[in-house]
Parts: C-alpha cells; structure tokens; sequence
C-alpha cells in the first residue's frame, strides 16, 4: 500500500500544480485581453490617440493585473487607416521555477469618425 502512494502522490501533486499554473497563466491573459479591449476602447474615441489607448491599458493593468502579469509591455498601433490596435504583452506568475509563460493579446477597432451625409 505505501509503495502505491509514494509512486501515485507525486503525480497527484504533479497534476495538482499543473492545473494551478494553467489558471494563473488563463487569468493572466484574461487580464491581457480586458487590458487591450479598454485601451481600444479609450483610443478609439474622436480626436483621442493611440498614445491615449496605450495609456489607458497600462492603467487598467496597473488597478487589475498588476500581481498577476509581470514585466508588462503595451503597445499601440494603426494597422490600418481608421483602425487603432492595443497589444497588451507579459509573463503570468508561475509555481514552477524557472518556467516562464509568456501572454500576448491584442484587440482593434475602428476610429469614430463623423462622416457627410451621402458620403461612402
């Protein structure tokens, strides 16, 4: 009976801790995600900028993410005439030293814009 256990106890603990690290790096890019929606959100106003959505996400991680997304990087970027983009980049927390999992994501949309009637 203890040989069972000492060989089937590491792989519960195993299975255990890898379950816990999915769920951090999930909820850190959840975290990523809400960052970049909001930073599109505040840059795609009229007459804001990309440097305003940029802004914005870096707030939103700093109020919500902060524990949990570490060396955070947020970019901005128009792809596209009328179209701004947020990338939101980091590395969740991790059980396991030495194992870094890297989050990366980004959202877009269009640019408000008022266009004439009639107009294209």
């Amino acid at each position: 009976m203890s040989l069972e256990l000492a060989i089937a106890f590491p792989v519960v603990l195993l299975l255990v801790t890898a379950l816990m690290q999915y769920g951090l790096w999930y909820f850190a890019r959840t975290v990523a995600l809400a960052a970049a929606q909001e930073g599109v959100s505040a840059a795609r106003v009229l007459d804001a900028t990309p440097a305003a959505g940029e802004e914005r996400a870096a707030q939103y991680l700093d109020q919500n993410g902060a524990d949990m997304l570490v060396d955070q990087a947020v970019v901005a970027s128009s792809p596209t005439p009328g179209v701004v983009a947020i990338e939101v980049s980091g590395q969740s927390l991790s059980l396991i030293p030495g194992v870094a999992l890297t989050v990366t994501q980004s959202a877009q949309g269009p640019v408000e814009s008022f266009v004439d009637a009639g107009a294209p």
